[in-house]
């Protein structure tokens, strides 16, 4: 039996410049974040507008960290062995797709669905609730799948001189999916589409985000063609479930201590960023028919497209700062391998390591590190805020934190992961990933890779990818306790913004705002993250 992988072919991507490659190869996370973004901006106001409390709803919200726990290690393990013709993460990518896309039509037609089946009103308002929740839950578990398959796939493609850029790239096609979700929640969609995609907002954007997402995917599955895997080397061809837990523990109990601390930035990050990205749409939504409403606001009727159109106008704000970072950072900032392995350097002659004004460029570690410091002190102001101006811009600044964060532990995490699958091998390695200054269209045949040949697209990509997701994930189940027990000691009752309910049921607005609290909790977090990051500037031997 061979001991090593064998592999037929090699990794390309259509497209005449290295820019458009680039955009590409990346393009399937403008869907992923449209779909996001639907979720987190307007699924909070419309629970609540079902009826459930907050403390409830944060429990609703363990469906992301469970998700991403369980499915992005398993589809890792499980995508590193497939020998489908089709590549390793495409697969996976398209039929994920499906299941996402179904999801959001059946949680934006919830209400339809269940009345068609039930005709009594009050089984019919709790069944509601039951299929929107089980909702969320299926596109949770199902987009986890597609997008770990989408970075494995960015990881696999580049050689590790073009890591930074990928992740840079990605960062960038990240903030796209922001601005265009962003905006599309802030106008009215029924005022351009008619009732073609149903009669409420919320209808409109599930239909728009289902789109949206397929198109994005099937973009970036039709670009790129991934390398197979003809043999992984192993004895056995077969996966079972025991085998893949037992990888996935064995490769978390005995990570790289350079990715053990990435991945501690991740965690002390991700409890900071996790009540931002679920609640803050909400936040603001709720500052403004508090403080800065008219007073026939509510009776205008859809009220979670109101919040929720509000919301979108504040991180529309903040999407287009992110987009603006995502694309001037990476000129300002010297990237993993121009700092430590300056002959893979794309900037610079070959062994001329850095020269002239690079040389003053700050490290992408002290840019993250800022970044950290910056998300900071900005919710740390949240429960001050009395006005939807000021809540506008301290989630607009958040903005520069928010492109670092979806650039730099991708960035540092793809280098590491080619490096030891350089390391790991002998003499003479031979590059089997994709040059995208070379002609992306020549065919290559690579079948039988023998010992001691590097590949250097990312052969356990798919595990540490897996496992940075569990300290990405982990942190969300703190921050669902955190607000779960932060919104039932201040909001225990139905929302008075939102919710139908008398008011006998609802909580009182006198007191500081719930979320506010749960925001300033995160910036502590946040705080916790830089000392994380500074720690692993030391490791690495950057600060």
């Amino acid at each position: 039996m061979p001991s090593v992988a064998q592999w037929q072919g090699t990794p390309s991507v259509k497209g005449s410049t290295e820019g458009i490659r680039m955009a590409l190869l990346t393009a399937s996370l403008i869907g992923l974040q449209f779909t996001w973004n639907v979720e987190m901006t307007y699924c909070t106001p419309y629970l609540l507008e079902l009826g459930l409390t907050k403390s409830k709803i944060s429990l609703v919200w363990v469906a992301g960290p469970l998700s991403g726990l369980i499915m992005q290690p398993i589809v890792g393990v499980v995508a590193d062995r497939s020998t489908s013709r089709w590549g390793r993460r495409r697969p996976f990518m398209f039929f994920g797709t499906i299941l996402v896309a179904m999801f959001l039509l059946l949680l934006g037609w919830t209400k339809e669905v269940v009345r068609y089946f039930v005709k009594d009103e009050e089984a019919a308002k709790a069944a509601t609730i039951y299929v929107a929740v089980f909702s969320i839950y299926g596109i949770d578990f199902a987009i986890n799948a597609v997008q770990g398959s989408c970075r494995g796939l960015v990881v696999d493609t580049l050689p590790i001189a073009k890591q930074q850029m990928g992740s840079s790239w990605a960062s960038r096609m990240v903030a796209v999916g922001n601005l265009i979700g962003y905006g599309a929640g802030a106008i009215d969609l029924r005022s351009v589409f008619g009732p073609m995609l149903g009669d409420t907002q919320f209808k409109q954007l599930t239909g728009v985000a289902a789109l949206t997402l397929c198109l994005a995917i099937g973009t970036t599955s039709w670009a790129v063609t991934e390398r197979v895997l003809v043999s992984d080397g192993t004895e056995d061809g077969e996966l079972d479930i025991k085998q893949v837990l037992g990888t996935i523990v064995h490769t978390a109990l005995n990570l790289p201590r350079s990715i053990q601390a990435i991945c501690t930035v991740q965690f002390w990050a991700w409890i900071g960023w996790f009540p931002f990205l679920f609640y803050s749409t909400t936040w603001v939504g709720e500052v403004y028919l508090r403080y800065d409403a008219p007073a026939d606001v509510r009776a205008a009727g859809d009220l979670t497209g109101k919040v929720g159109r509000v919301g979108s106008t504040a991180l529309i704000a903040f999407s287009i700062i992110t987009f603006v970072m995502s694309v001037l950072l990476p000129f300002f900032v010297q990237s993993p391998d121009d700092e430590k392995v300056h002959d893979f350097s794309p900037r610079s002659p070959k062994g001329t390591g850095l020269s002239g004004w690079e040389k003053y460029k700050p490290s992408l570690l002290t840019a993250w590190m800022t970044a950290h410091c910056i998300f900071a002190s900005s919710m740390v102001m949240a429960p001050f805020v009395t006005s939807l101006r000021s809540a506008t811009i301290i989630i607009a600044v958040c903005g520069v934190s928010w492109s670092i964060a979806c650039w730099a532990p991708f960035a540092f995490l793809g280098v590491e992961i080619n490096r030891l699958n350089t390391s790991s091998h002998s003499t003479h390695p031979k590059r089997s990933s994709i040059d995208l200054d070379a002609n992306p269209m020549t065919p290559h045949l690579h079948l039988g890779i023998e010992e001691g040949t590097s590949s250097s697209g990312g052969a356990s990509s798919g595990q540490y990818l897996g496992i940075m997701n569990l300290y990405t994930t982990l942190p969300q189940f703190m921050g669902t306790g955190i607000s779960w027990v932060v919104f039932s000691i201040l909001e225990p009752g139905k929302s008075p913004e939102l919710s139908e309910a008398p008011p006998e049921e609802r909580h009182r607005t006198d007191g500081p705002n719930a979320i506010a609290v749960c925001l300033f909790i995160g910036a502590c977090s946040a705080c916790l993250a830089a000392v994380a990051t500074r720690r692993l500037g030391r490791i690495q031997g950057r600060l």
